[in-house]
């Protein structure tokens, strides 16, 4: 069996027959499909598991669990996949269409650990918006050839994953935390004997008001805090820090200095936060300013920076609530 999808569901009964239809539009005869019911509670969304995995025996497995948050969902289905490679679908977001059958052309011709592709944001009433990396396509590489990949968007979902490459390595996705993501893709990119990038857009990210990057519970963001803990003790008792430290030092600055910022003040201009992200900065990576990576970074990123860097917090709340979004 080529693909395991593994979809963690957690009160979507809105989002889910169209996530799991996505996954039956494709050619599903090297495919296996596993709902890990992560304890909901809205009383639908359990029940449209067991009624897909009735209606497609052979093809649709449901695991029913206690509630263990996103990461020790998809866990869940690592342990129970039989594929050789790894989709996770969020349950609120969706496939295009032929997607397995290209990335299964893919594999035949370059058996890659990792496979990157690009993905669309979908918004109520906007025309989506398509996002791929600026890797060479179609090209076997490495993060020890080309370390800039560790600056990546670190989801999860826009990849295929070798089983192996879990199995071998130990890695699995934190639980009950944020930005599970980030302590763990990184350092499945660090691992993989080869990466292949694909610049079509197969998969559909769904935005909503409940995400992470729009809720209003500004305590959390302190965790992509800890999130870059992980990440640097791992790297240190790894090995790879010295290696990477570059692009760990961009990738914090994206997530821990700007984007964690941009959020915290579009809720609260005066939040301790704040100070504690440009702390953070100055502790762990001193001289950051002048990380050769910097250049990399939008424009927009470039202009909270320097106002960040100045304070001008209400500066840049006022810019994202008349922009809406950091692009």
């Amino acid at each position: 069996m080529r693909f395991s999808v593994i979809v963690p569901v957690y009160n979507v009964r809105d989002y889910l027959p169209r996530c799991v239809d996505s996954v039956l539009a494709q050619d599903t005869s090297e495919c296996e499909m596993i709902l890990v019911d992560d304890g909901s509670t809205d009383g639908e969304s359990g029940k449209i598991c067991d009624v897909y995995a009735a209606a497609h025996p052979g093809l649709i497995s449901v695991i029913h669990q206690k509630n263990g948050g996103l990461g020790c969902a998809r866990n869940t289905g690592i342990a129970a996949a039989r594929g050789e490679y790894l989709v996770f679908l969020d349950s609120d977001d969706y496939l295009r269409d032929d997607t397995l059958e290209k990335l299964s052309a893919a594999i035949d011709s370059t058996h890659a650990d990792i496979y990157t592709f690009g993905f669309s944001i979908c918004r109520e009433g906007r025309e989506p918006e398509s996002v791929t990396d600026a890797l060479p396509e179609g090209k076997a590489l490495t993060a020890a050839k080309t370390p800039e990949m560790l600056e990546m968007n670190p989801s999860a979902c826009n990849r295929i994953w070798k089983r192996e490459l879990f199995a071998e390595t130990g890695i699995l996705f934190p639980a009950r935390v944020w930005y599970e993501d980030i302590r763990t893709t990184i350092k499945l990119f660090v691992k993989a004997k080869s990466i292949v990038s694909l610049h079509q857009c197969f998969y559909c990210y769904t935005v909503r008001e409940d995400s992470i990057t729009h809720n209003t519970n500004v305590a959390r963001n302190s965790e992509i805090m800890d999130a870059f803990d992980d990440l640097l003790v791992w790297f240190e008792k790894n090995g790879y820090y010295d290696e990477y430290k570059t692009e760990l030092e961009r990738l914090a600055l994206e997530h821990v200095y700007i984007a964690a910022s941009v959020r915290v003040l579009r809720i609260d201009r005066k939040s301790h936060l704040l100070g504690e992200f440009s702390d953070y900065m100055d502790n762990n990576f001193p001289g950051f300013m002048s990380n050769p990576r910097l250049e990399s970074l939008t424009s927009s990123q470039k202009l909270v920076l320097k106002l960040l860097r100045g304070k001008k917090y209400g500066l840049i709340a006022a810019m994202f609530r008349i922009k809406g979004s950091l692009g």
